[in-house]
């Protein structure tokens, strides 16, 4: 059974920085990517970066290009997303999964964290 669990959302100003952290565990065979997503009040839930497995980022959102670097430490299992020159609107539950190769779908989600940002 694979776990993700999210941590390091909050409020922060807009313009300043948080970076949230996605620790998994069990076993995830069969799968090639893990991604970030968000999701605003009334919106769909959105990809915003994904990171292959050997580490390298396969997607950023044209909304985040620049701001967020997503990143992975294979020792501890995590998956890092990094957010910098935050704005109002990136405001958001985000969310951490695993892709599934044969199917291409996120099958595995964390709870969420949830970002705020004042301005």
């Amino acid at each position: 059974q694979v776990q993700l669990v999210e941590s390091g959302g909050g409020l922060v100003q807009a313009g300043g920085s948080l970076r949230l952290s996605c620790a998994t565990s069990g076993r995830t065979g069969g799968s090639d990517r893990m991604g970030w997503f968000r999701q605003a009040p009334g919106k769909e839930r959105d990809l915003v970066a994904a990171i292959s497995w050997n580490g390298m980022p396969t997607y950023y959102d044209d909304s985040v290009k620049g701001r967020f670097t997503i990143s992975r430490d294979y020792a501890k299992n995590t998956v890092y997303l990094e957010m910098t020159s935050l704005k109002p609107e990136d405001a958001a539950i985000y969310y951490c999964a695993v892709r599934i190769a044969a199917t291409g779908t996120y099958d595995y989600w964390g709870q969420g964290t949830q970002v705020t940002v004042s301005s």
